[in-house]
């Protein structure tokens, strides 16, 4: 199992900005990015720009389109949640990440996922930042931070992805999760109904939510006022099902 984990530390505030905004025919870090023309595709929620960044991204290196799980989806907004809004083991020398067993035990659960259909996990990319950043600058600007970002980007055995994002109390930390599978459309991560829970707080992509800062915690605590460093961490290896 590989295991890749990358930590760095930004000291400029970026200001909160909700709407989606791609710079046209633009290269950044070595890869592109260019205008989303699909907007009919997009909605308000920020998990789901994140994944038409990404797509985005991947055709325009002649890369497939990965489906966007809403199973996933959610599952990734789990992920999330299991840090408990602590920044500080994102990444790091303290960096840690949710048991395997809990995709079966607890997220599968309270996504309405049926546990019998969680696919390989073939990728991860996650991110935590103490203020808002659009899910544009997320993708370019923080999560594909070097060449093993985008080996994880680009990787050949991705058919899907979900993304999920949250804030913490008081607005922030934000956390951002990316996650890929290489499961086949329609008979993975599959959800009770057809539709996957809505778990709030947080987004989650794929659902046809609208979703924003409005559906996230408010309540005023430590985080409230956390430092101006975010955390970055990508994570590429295989779960064993």
């Amino acid at each position: 199992m590989l295991e890749w984990l990358l930590c760095t530390y930004h000291v400029q505030l970026l200001a909160p900005s909700l709407p989606f905004e791609m710079l046209k025919n633009r290269s950044h870090k070595g890869f592109s990015y260019s205008l989303v023309t699909d907007v009919a595709r997009v909605t308000d929620n920020p998990a789901d720009q994140l994944v038409a960044a990404l797509n985005n991204n991947r055709t325009a290196k002649k890369e497939s389109t990965l489906y966007d799980n809403p199973g996933l989806g959610c599952i990734a907004l789990q992920y999330i949640k299991a840090y408990q809004g602590d920044c500080s083991v994102v990444g790091g020398e303290d960096a840690k990440k949710p048991s395997d067993s809990q995709f079966a035990d607890t997220f599968a659960p309270n996504c309405g996922v049926t546990a019998s259909t969680l696919s390989q996990i073939t990728g991860r990319l996650v991110a935590c930042q103490s203020k808002y950043v659009e899910p544009s600058k997320v993708f370019s600007e923080i999560l594909m931070k070097d060449s093993k970002s985008l080996e994880i980007l680009y990787n050949k055995n991705h058919t899907e992805v979900g993304a999920g994002v949250t804030g913490t109390d008081g607005g922030g930390p934000y956390f951002w999760c990316v996650l890929f599978s290489n499961g086949k459309r329609n008979s993975s991560f599959t959800v009770e109904g057809g539709e996957a829970k809505i778990t709030r707080p947080g987004c989650f992509s794929g659902a046809n939510d609208v979703c924003s800062s409005a559906n996230w915690p408010r309540s005023i605590t430590l985080w409230s006022y956390i430092a101006t460093a975010f955390i970055a961490a990508a994570y590429a290896f295989d779960l064993e099902r």
